[in-house]
């Protein structure tokens, strides 16, 4: 496994070099997870809708090869790219969604933040008003706003080609975090997005990516 810290790197021509990784890597090609940071954009996934956007203000809007809807991406945020080999590693999908998530939840747990899963809503969730309460998520969501409580910290959309992954996770740590009233974040109306300085956590860039990408590697290594 190898970790590349990046910076930050232009969305574009990273994700043509995912694509053109994956696409070329062989069976023995070691998998590799890089950590990057990008200036601001919107990301459409495959199934994205245009009406999502509400307005971009000027960010540039880039359609995509991942699953899910739209979300954004900037300064001040660790993206995350896991380029795995499923097959090798002897997982399945549903399985590897479940261990990004996971990586989330400990790299959260480390700064004292308790993070959720949401049936049928991939990332990871947060209690605005106590983030550190250990207590699970219980009982039917609420009908007229099911994220009633909640703030979304970790977005999460992947795409798998041969058995290999790209595209991944992306984390909110110390974000300007207006840009996302301009959309739907992952499709879905009135979502509050945070991040962890909001949430209380005394932190920075350069330490939750070496955190989260050390949860990740131990976490897609068999």
């Amino acid at each position: 496994m190898l970790l590349k810290t990046m910076g930050r790197v232009d969305y574009a021509a990273t994700f043509e070099a995912m694509r053109n990784f994956t696409e070329s890597r062989q069976a023995d090609t070691p998998d590799e997870i890089w950590l990057c940071e990008h200036a601001p954009v919107y990301t459409q996934g495959l199934a994205g809708q245009a009406s999502h956007v509400l307005h971009a203000d000027g960010i540039p809007i880039v359609q995509t090869n991942r699953g899910g809807q739209v979300t954004y991406h900037g300064p001040g945020q660790v993206v995350a790219y896991p380029l795995i080999d499923l097959q090798r590693l002897g997982i399945y999908v549903r399985e590897y969604v479940y261990r990004l998530e996971e990586a989330v939840i400990q790299t959260l747990a480390s700064f004292g933040v308790t993070g959720h899963r949401v049936a049928g809503a991939p990332g990871i969730y947060v209690r605005v008003e106590d983030p550190g309460a250990h207590a699970a998520l219980s009982g039917p969501a609420h009908p007229e706003d099911p994220f009633r409580g909640l703030g979304k910290v970790a977005a999460l959309g992947i795409k798998v080609s041969r058995h290999c992954t790209y595209h991944g996770v992306a984390l909110n740590v110390d974000m300007n975090l207006k840009p996302f009233d301009g959309i739907n974040p992952c499709g879905y109306a009135g979502l509050q997005t945070v991040d962890l300085v909001t949430l209380g956590a005394l932190t920075d860039w350069p330490t939750v990516a070496q955190r989260f990408g050390e949860r990740l590697a131990a976490l897609l290594t068999r």
